[in-house]
C-alpha cells in the first residue's frame, strides 16, 4: 500500500517538480464524545511549515491540553484531539508552505454522544400509595428512545392507567402498591446507529406500619411483687421499630421496665399504683409511624390501716370502735364477733354514709368511704371480747382483730345444789366472772370458811372458780354456804345448799323380750336418782322357788335396755331390778315372770323377734355337701343351729384348696338360703369350706368341712393338629383307598385259601366253576360247616388264639350276649346255654391259620 502511494507520489513530483500536495488521513473521523483520536496531515514536496487550523480558523498552538499538534519529521504533522467534547467537532485544516507555496487539506470531525446513564439510582425506594417517579436520566446524541419493562415483559402504558413514561424518559406509577415491588429495566436506544443499553433498577414499596395492642386494658394489683404485660403487634414495610412511652417518656429495659427483642411487650415489674395510666406503643419504619395506646389498671389489695383496742365499763353510755382501710377499689368494710357477722348487704351502699342498727338498737354501724366505726350502746359485760374487722374488694380482703375490754363487778355462777351423803366429799363450786378478776370468800352463818373448828371443810382456788370442799360427818355439815366474790367494780354474794343424798327409787320394768337363751329387759329409770347419779343397775332372776342370780351392769347415758344372758330355752324365770348410785343400793322393782323360746330356726323365726340389740352369737351350721354334675361341682347344704336369740341375718362362705394359702372371694348367701353352689372346682383336689352365720350380734364360729372332688374324666385327645398338611378330604379319600385295597386283598387271599368270598361267589354263580384246590362244600370234622341257602348267605368267623386281643395270655373270652360259643358237636351255643344255628348276618368272615400243633376239635385236627 505504501509502495504504490510512494509511485504516486512520485509520479506528481516528477510531473511537477515545483509544486506541493497535502493529504490528510484519515479523511474523516466520527469521534465518540469523551474519545481521542489523531489525524496525520502528509506532505508531499518541500514544505517548510505544517500547521493545522481549528473549525474557528486558529491556527492550533502546541500549548493547547486538549487538542495538540506534533511535528514528526519534515514531511508530516500530526493533529491529536484528547477527550473530545461537542466543541471539538468541525471543519479541521492542515496548510502546509514553502516559501509562496502553499497547498492545504481538511477533515470533517463529526462528535457524537453515546449512551450515558446519568443518574439511574438503585434501589429507589417509595411509600405505598404514593405517585412514585422511576428516575431514569439518559444522555446520547441524537437522543435516545427509552423502553421500561418490569418482570421480563415491557409495560405498556396504553394498557395501564397508572404507569406513564414521562419527557425526560421516567416512569411514574400513579398509587404505588406493594405487589409494584421489584427490578425495572430501563432500557435506551439509538436507532440511527443500532445502539442500546440498559440499567437494573430495584424499586423497593415501604408499607406504613399497622399496630394493634393485644389488650386495650390490662389489670394489675399492687404491692405483691407482681409485674404486668402490656403488649402490641406491628405489622409493615420494613419491619417497623416498636417502642413504649408513658407520659411522653420514652421505656426503655432496666430495674423497671423490659422490653422484649422486637419491643413488641413491655414488662412493667413490681407494680405500684404510681404505674397506673396509659401507655403508648409506637410502630415506625421509612413509611411512617402509628402508634397505640393500653391502659394500665392498678388495684390495690385492701390493707387495714387503722384499729386499736378499745376499754369500757358496764353499763357505760356507749363505746365506739374504729376501723380505716385503704384499697382499690374502695374496700367494703365489715364487722363480726363471735357468731354475730355485720355483712356488707346490711351496710348497703358505701358511696355515700350509712347507718345499721341492729334491732335491739345497741349497736350501730356507720361506713362514710375507707372508714367505719362500730358503736355498742348500754355497755354490758357480754360485749368484752375480740372484734373482726374485714376490708373486701374484688380483689382480695384484709381483716384484723382487735380487743374490746370492759369492766364489771363479779357475777357468780355455778349449780346451787349439791347432793352428797357423810364420809363422801363433796365440791361446791363458786365461779365468779369479773373484769378485774375477784376475789372469793366463802363462809356460813357468819364464819368465814374454813376456820378452825372445821377440819372437814377445804378451799381451792382457781383464776376463776373457786371450790369449797366438804367431807359430811354429820347432820350438821348439810346446809347453806354463802360465797362472795369482790372486785374494784364491785361484789356479789349467792348461797349454795348441800343436801343429804338418798338411793334411788326402784326402777320399773315395762317388758320382757325372751329368746331361745337370753332376753332383753327394757326398763324406765327410777323416778327418784337420791340426789347423785345412778353408777349401776342390778338385775335378778331365778327359776320360780329356786335362789336369785344376778348381774350388775354399769349406767350408760340413757340406757333402758339391758340383755340378760345364759338362759335355758322354754324355761320359765322370774325377774326384777334395782338401781345404785353413789349412796348405796335402791328398792327392787315388783318380779316380773317370762318363759324363754325354743331353739330357734329360720321357719319358725318372726319377722320382728328382735327389736334390740342380739343376745349373742349364733351357733356353727352343720355342713353337707353334695357332688353334682361331672364332680367338680359341689352342693355345699347346711343345717341351721341356735340363733343366738336374733334371726340369722346372712351366711358368709368362703373356700379354698388345701394345698393353698389364699382363700377365695368370700360369698354373702342370703339369711333364707339353705345351700351354694361351688363350680369349677380343680379335679382330684381337695377343698376346706366354711360356712359362717351372722345376726345383729356378730358371726358364729365356722362350720367346717373338707371334701375332694372327682378325678379328671378321660377324655379324647384332640389328634387336629397331629394331621398332615394335607386337606380333610385328600387324607379321608386316601384312607377309602386304603380301605378297599385292603378288602380286595383280603378276598383274593380267602379266594385262594378258602374258597369263598366275593371272587368265589362270582366263579361259582357266573362261570360254574370252584376256586383254585377247591373241595367238596363238606368240610372236615373239627371244621364249621355249612350248606348254602337261596335266601340266606352266612359267613362264619373263626378267630385263632393270636387274634384273642382282649385275652392276651391265650385264655378263654368272657362271653357275653354277642359271643357265640361253638360246642363239641359243632352247634353254636348261646349266651343263655342253649344251641342254635350259626347265623351272622352282614359280617364279613376273616379266617386265620391254625398251626399243626393246635388242640383237636372232637379228635380230628385242624385243617388250614
Amino acid at each position: 500500500m505504501l509502495q504504490i502511494r510512494d509511485l504516486v507520489w512520485g509520479l506528481l513530483f516528477a510531473g511537477c517538480a515545483a509544486a506541493i500536495q497535502v493529504q490528510i488521513t484519515p479523511t474523516q473521523g466520527e469521534i465518540s464524545v469523551g474519545e481521542s483520536k489523531f489525524f496525520l496531515c502528509e506532505v508531499v514536496g518541500d514544505a517548510k511549515d505544517i500547521d493545522w487550523f481549528a473549525p474557528s480558523g486558529e491556527k492550533i498552538l502546541p500549548n493547547r491540553p486538549d487538542i495538540i499538534v506534533s511535528r514528526t519529521d519534515e514531511a508530516t504533522a500530526t493533529l491529536t484531539i484528547y477527550h473530545a467534547n461537542v466543541d471539538s467537532a468541525g471543519i479541521y485544516k492542515c496548510v502546509a508552505r514553502s516559501g509562496d507555496k502553499e497547498a492545504q487539506a481538511t477533515v470533517q470531525v463529526k462528535i457524537f454522544q453515546k449512551i450515558t446513564f446519568d443518574s439511574a439510582p438503585s434501589p429507589q425506594e417509595f411509600n405505598e400509595g404514593d405517585d412514585a417517579d422511576i428516575v431514569c436520566d439518559v444522555v446520547s446524541s441524537p437522543p435516545p428512545a427509552i423502553i421500561w419493562k418490569h418482570k421480563g415483559s415491557r409495560i405498556q402504558v396504553a394498557k395501564d392507567v397508572r404507569y406513564k413514561i414521562m419527557d425526560n424518559g421516567h416512569l411514574l406509577i400513579r398509587g404505588i402498591k406493594k405487589i409494584d415491588e421489584g427490578m425495572y429495566n430501563c432500557e435506551a436506544r439509538i436507532m440511527a446507529r443500532g445502539e442500546i443499553d440498559f440499567r437494573m433498577i430495584k424499586v423497593i414499596v415501604n408499607v406504613l406500619p399497622t399496630i394493634r395492642a393485644r389488650l386495650s386494658e390490662v389489670n394489675a394489683t399492687a404491692d405483691i411483687a407482681s409485674s404486668a404485660l402490656l403488649a402490641c403487634d406491628a405489622d409493615g414495610f420494613p419491619e417497623p421499630s416498636v417502642t413504649w412511652t408513658h407520659n411522653n417518656v420514652v421505656l426503655e429495659t432496666g430495674d423497671k421496665y423490659t422490653l422484649s427483642d422486637d419491643g413488641s411487650e413491655l414488662l412493667i415489674k413490681s407494680v405500684k399504683k404510681v404505674d397506673e395510666g396509659d401507655y403508648t406503643c409506637i410502630a415506625k419504619n421509612k413509611a411512617g409511624e402509628k402508634s397505640e395506646e393500653v391502659s394500665l389498671n392498678v388495684f390495690v389489695r385492701p390493707r387495714i390501716t387503722y384499729l386499736n383496742n378499745q376499754t369500757a365499763s358496764e353499763f357505760d353510755e356507749q363505746v365506739t370502735l374504729t376501723c380505716e382501710a385503704s384499697g382499690d377499689p374502695t374496700p367494703a368494710i365489715s364487722w363480726s364477733f363471735q357468731n354475730r357477722v355485720f355483712t356488707e348487704g346490711e351496710q348497703a351502699s358505701w358511696t355515700r354514709p350509712d347507718k345499721y342498727e341492729s334491732l335491739d338498737r345497741n349497736i350501730v354501724v356507720r361506713s362514710h368511704a375507707r372508714v367505719s366505726s362500730l358503736t355498742l350502746k348500754n355497755i354490758l359485760f357480754t360485749y368484752a371480747g375480740e372484734y373482726l374487722c374485714t376490708a373486701t374488694n374484688s380483689i382480695g380482703r384484709d381483716n384484723k382483730h382487735m380487743y374490746l375490754e370492759v369492766r364489771y363487778a363479779p357475777k357468780i355462777l355455778g349449780t346451787v345444789t349439791v347432793y352428797t351423803w357423810e364420809g363422801n366429799a363433796a365440791n361446791i363450786s363458786c365461779e365468779a366472772e369479773a373484769h378485774p378478776g375477784a376475789s372469793v370468800v366463802w363462809s356460813r352463818d357468819g364464819l368465814q370458811l374454813p376456820s378452825a373448828n372445821t377440819t372437814n371443810v377445804k378451799v381451792y382456788n382457781t383464776p376463776t372458780i373457786s371450790y369449797l370442799e366438804i367431807t359430811p360427818d354429820s347432820q350438821y355439815n348439810f346446809g347453806t354456804y354463802n360465797c362472795t366474790a369482790t372486785n374494784a367494780m364491785g361484789s356479789e354474794s349467792k348461797e349454795f345448799v348441800l343436801i343429804q343424798a338418798d338411793v334411788p327409787s326402784s326402777p320399773e320394768i315395762e317388758l320382757v323380750e325372751p329368746f331361745s337363751s337370753t332376753a332383753v329387759v327394757s326398763f324406765e329409770e327410777p323416778d327418784s336418782m337420791g340426789g347423785v347419779p345412778i353408777i349401776k343397775y342390778r338385775v335378778e332372776w331365778r327359776l320360780p322357788g329356786q335362789d336369785w342370780t344376778g348381774k350388775e351392769y354399769h349406767a350408760d347415758d340413757e340406757m333402758t335396755t339391758i340383755t340378760i344372758v345364759g338362759l335355758k330355752p322354754e324355761t320359765t324365770y322370774e325377774i326384777k331390778m334395782s338401781a345404785i348410785n353413789g349412796k348405796g343400793e335402791g328398792e327392787s322393782s315388783p318380779a316380773t315372770t317370762f318363759t324363754t323360746q325354743p331353739v330357734l330356726s329360720s321357719e319358725t323365726s318372726a319377722p320382728n323377734a328382735v327389736t334390740s340389740a342380739a343376745l349373742r352369737e349364733p351357733t356353727a351350721p352343720k355342713l353337707v355337701v353334695k357332688v353334682q354334675g361331672r364332680g367338680n361341682t359341689l352342693k355345699v347344704n347346711w343345717i341351721k343351729q341356735d340363733d343366738g336369740g336374733s334371726p340369722i341375718k346372712h351366711y358368709l362362705v368362703r373356700y379354698k384348696a388345701k394345698h393353698v394359702s389364699d382363700w377365695k372371694p368370700e360369698i354373702r348367701v342370703p339369711h333364707n338360703s339353705e345351700y351354694v353352689t361351688l363350680s369349677g372346682l380343680d379335679w382330684n383336689t381337695e377343698y376346706e369350706i366354711h360356712v359362717v352365720a351372722e345376726n345383729q350380734q356378730g358371726k358364729s364360729e365356722p362350720g367346717v368341712i373338707s371334701y375332694r372332688t372327682a378325678s379328671d374324666p378321660t377324655t379324647i385327645p384332640d389328634d387336629a393338629g397331629a394331621r398332615s398338611a394335607m386337606g380333610t378330604g385328600a387324607i379321608v379319600g386316601i384312607l377309602i383307598v386304603v380301605f378297599f385295597l385292603l378288602l380286595v386283598g383280603v378276598d383274593v387271599t380267602c379266594y385262594f385259601l378258602n374258597k369263598c368270598g366275593l371272587l368265589m361267589c362270582i366263579a361259582v354263580n357266573f362261570c360254574g366253576k370252584a376256586g383254585p384246590g377247591a373241595k367238596s362244600k363238606d368240610m372236615e370234622e373239627g371244621q364249621a360247616a355249612f350248606t348254602k341257602d337261596e335266601s340266606k348267605e352266612p359267613i362264619v368267623e373263626v378267630r385263632t388264639e393270636e387274634e384273642q386281643t382282649p385275652n392276651q395270655g391265650g385264655g378263654p373270652t368272657e362271653p357275653n350276649e354277642t359271643t357265640p360259643l361253638t360246642g363239641p358237636d359243632g352247634k353254636t351255643v348261646k349266651a343263655d346255654g342253649t344251641e342254635g344255628e350259626t347265623e351272622v348276618k352282614n359280617a364279613t368272615a376273616e379266617v386265620k391259620t391254625v398251626p399243626n400243633e393246635a388242640p383237636q376239635a372232637n379228635g380230628n385236627e385242624s385243617k388250614a
